[in-house]
């Protein structure tokens, strides 16, 4: 049996989808994350309106508050984020460390209104 065939088989049984292996690769729409930047979007999987931020325009330490709320994101900085669900960086609220170059959420646990960019 070929691959394509289990997988084939697989869903039909089990209903649910397999992703690509590189869930790095985002491709959808304007969902360009670029090297040197922090993208959120306010739909899942990369989708809807994003921002986009990069170490001149959010200082590191400092809480920012995002233009829309987030349910997905990555983090391709040189430097860790701290992703918020309160718009003051409220640690009373849901939060979480994301390391540096590369991390993918395509469906954050909670919704993002804030982040903080560690120093370097």
């Amino acid at each position: 049996m070929s691959t394509k065939t289990l997988v084939a088989a697989l869903v039909v049984f089990t209903g649910v989808v397999i992703a690509p292996a590189s869930q790095a690769q985002v491709t959808r729409g304007d969902s360009a994350c670029d090297k040197g930047e922090f993208c959120v979007w306010a739909g899942a999987q990369y989708a809807g309106k994003t921002e986009r931020l990069d170490l001149e325009s959010a200082n590191p330490n400092e809480c920012i508050q995002l233009s829309l709320v987030g349910r997905s994101f990555a983090n391709r900085l040189s430097r860790d984020v701290a992703v918020y669900q309160r718009e003051d960086c409220s640690t009373e609220a849901e939060f979480t460390t994301y390391p540096k170059n590369g991390t993918y959420v395509p469906d954050a646990y909670f919704v993002i209104r804030a982040i903080t960019v560690w120093e370097g």
